[in-house]
């Protein structure tokens, strides 16, 4: 106790060139509090990412695995592809395609051998390392359960680690989840809540590419564009 003033008074008077710089020091140090207050206060984010179409390249995946097993079937490019339900297109071609269609993506490891999107793995891992910042996989599995759900988390697994399985939501309807930002490659997504909490980005595919942008409604190009701005956006 009786020491400190002696040390303050040296400071201030034998050695003003300390003196300043420790007011220096002390202005540099409020800077930084300051900062990480502001950090700290800074809104939350959820964010909602699709994972077919969006992380994993189901349309690609499935036009290599189609045409190998069904080598002198008619099938469809994928700048030609229209819609997002592929069977449905491919029932326009020749009814009983619809049913051809289907099958390749009910078969054992369609989904685990998807190839990522390119630049998806990079910036999803980078987003949850945000500061505030919730991410997590919001996908639906097919209603043939052989194989999707489990094929689904060994993809996530492969590619964006095992602590990454805490992250993933599994649901038929993403209305009912929560969230500030989904970020999913189908135009309309519904469900039995009218209004989510969510907005929805469109993440542009080879399907979706020809609708004319909806009045309000934002998309995203690809990974390699402004991602970040989308989510700092929200913060607002």
């Amino acid at each position: 106790m009786t020491l400190l003033p002696r040390v303050l008074g040296f400071l201030k008077l034998e050695s003003p060139s300390i003196s300043a710089n420790v007011r220096c020091f002390a202005h540099l140090s409020t800077a930084n509090v300051l900062a990480k207050m502001n950090d700290s206060t800074s809104k939350r984010l959820r964010v909602l990412v699709d994972m077919d179409g969006v992380l994993a390249d189901f349309e690609g995946g499935f036009l290599k695995k189609y045409r190998a097993k069904y080598p002198n079937e008619p099938y469809i490019n994928l700048e030609d592809r229209r819609g997002f339900w592929v069977s449905t297109q491919y029932g326009q071609l020749r009814s009983d395609l619809c049913a051809k269609a289907i099958s390749i993506w009910e078969s054992k490891n369609f989904f685990l051998e998807l190839d990522p999107i390119p630049g998806g793995v990079e910036a999803v891992k980078e987003m949850s390392k945000m500061e505030n910042t919730d991410v997590f996989i919001c996908t639906s599995p097919i209603k043939h359960y052989s194989h999707c759900p489990y094929e689904k988390y060994a993809w996530i697994e492969k590619h964006f680690g095992h602590e990454f399985l805490e992250q993933i939501i599994l649901t038929r309807d993403k209305t009912v989840v929560s969230g500030d930002i989904l970020i999913d490659d189908k135009p309309d997504i519904l469900g039995v809540e009218p209004k989510p909490s969510w907005e929805h980005v469109l993440f542009l595919a080879c399907h979706n590419k020809h609708l004319l942008p909806s009045a309000g409604h934002r998309s995203l190009l690809s990974w390699h564009h402004d991602w970040r701005g989308l989510l700092e956006s929200k913060r607002q």
